[in-house]
């Protein structure tokens, strides 16, 4: 019995050594390309206003959008069709969209951009339709790229005797390739013999590790600009300086702990904190108050020989609640795990929750920047 019980022990000391060697593992490291992009290498917003046409009488209805009738009057005149001055279209399958793309950084003329199509009027429907050849647009008012094809919309409608259904949106699509890049913009990378990589946040703590990180795969080239900004020496042949920053990006460290945060979106009720969120201790006391309004309505009928006249009478009820608030002592927390025991224990839903952390905030009982989107 005695031998059992030592091999029982021996058992139980290896898988705590294995436990506290699970515990004890650092955190996974991530890649520089992931915490940083190279400064000036961005994406670049267009777009366009068009026409689709080919749909099934969804379109706009155009005594209500004019700018559709005038688009397909212009339209028509340049392709040499002229219109009787007066002329009166009552057109139901064509809509007036805005079409929007993202040109990618280094996009070269002729390359395939994904496009989404909106309907700016009254369209029910873009199901089926068709894009006519739309110039997309940037900021400065160039033309990098031109848009036509048919629209994809994910979802169905249908409509008879006065009801209908409409299953996901119906007026947005995309054109999968719809768009072909008609002109490059210039993205120097770097300038002279540096280039420059942005966090994606501000953090002291994870820039000093990655200024670190880089100086030991290429000694001296790294240096911190401020806490957002690295400054790198890198090779100035266009060859050699593409390898160097894409191994420079495979780098991997471990980023500094983020400052504490909850992020409280007010119209949905979502409550999202991260891991340094510490608690101290305190007490709550909530109580809901909840107030019903009951209407009866009833008919006030005179009598057979009196004047009066029949009338509809509504009688209002009005009940206010307030549920006892009961003074709960609430143990502070060192990690996320213990914040949310301590919150559950409250037992409140997540619109409540929003106002006893801004009370919690404002007691300093809570170590946590609150932040309300």
């Amino acid at each position: 019995m005695m031998k059992n019980t030592n091999r029982f022990d021996v058992v139980l000391a290896i898988l705590c050594l294995l436990s506290a060697l699970v515990l004890s593992q650092p955190v996974h490291a991530e890649r520089i390309k992931d915490l940083a992009s190279v400064a000036g290498v961005r994406s670049n917003q267009l777009v366009g206003y068009g026409i689709v046409v080919g749909l099934d009488g969804s379109g706009d209805q155009t005594t209500q959008t004019p700018f559709t009738i005038q688009s397909i009057i212009s339209m028509l005149s340049n392709m040499g069709v002229t219109l009787p001055p007066g002329t009166n279209l009552q057109l139901k399958n064509v809509a007036a969209v805005m079409v929007t793309a993202s040109l990618p950084p280094f996009a070269r003329p002729g390359q395939q951009l994904d496009i989404t199509v909106s309907s700016m009027g009254n369209a029910k429907s873009l199901r089926g339709g068709t894009l006519i050849l739309t110039p997309l647009k940037g900021a400065d008012g160039g033309t990098y790229a031109m848009a036509q094809g048919n629209v994809l919309v994910s979802g169905a409608g249908a409509a008879a005797a006065g009801s209908s259904a409409v299953l996901n949106h119906l007026s947005v699509g995309r054109i999968a390739g719809g768009a072909t890049v008609e002109r490059e913009v210039p993205m120097p990378i770097g300038q002279g013999e540096f280039v420059y990589f942005d966090l994606n946040t501000t953090d002291f703590g994870t820039m000093q590790k990655m200024v670190e990180v880089i100086n030991q795969a290429v000694p001296g080239a790294a240096s911190a600009a401020d806490g957002r900004q690295v400054r790198v020496k890198a090779p100035v042949n266009p060859d050699e300086r593409v390898a160097f920053l894409g191994r420079i990006e495979s780098l991997e460290l471990r980023p500094s702990q983020m400052a504490a945060k909850i992020i409280v979106n007010g119209r949905t009720g979502s409550v999202v904190m991260n891991q340094s969120v510490t608690l101290d201790n305190c007490a709550v006391a909530h109580g809901n108050l909840s107030v019903t309004v009951t209407a009866d309505n009833a008919v006030s009928q005179p009598n057979p020989l009196a004047a009066g006249q029949t009338t509809g009478v509504t009688n209002a009820q009005i009940d206010i609640k307030q549920e006892s608030g009961k003074l709960l002592n609430v143990r502070g927390g060192a990690n996320l795990a213990d914040v949310v025991k301590a919150l559950n224990a409250i037992g409140t839903n997540p619109q409540d929750l929003i106002a006893i952390l801004q009370a919690m905030k404002s007691s300093g009982a809570l170590r946590a920047e609150l932040e309300i989107i």
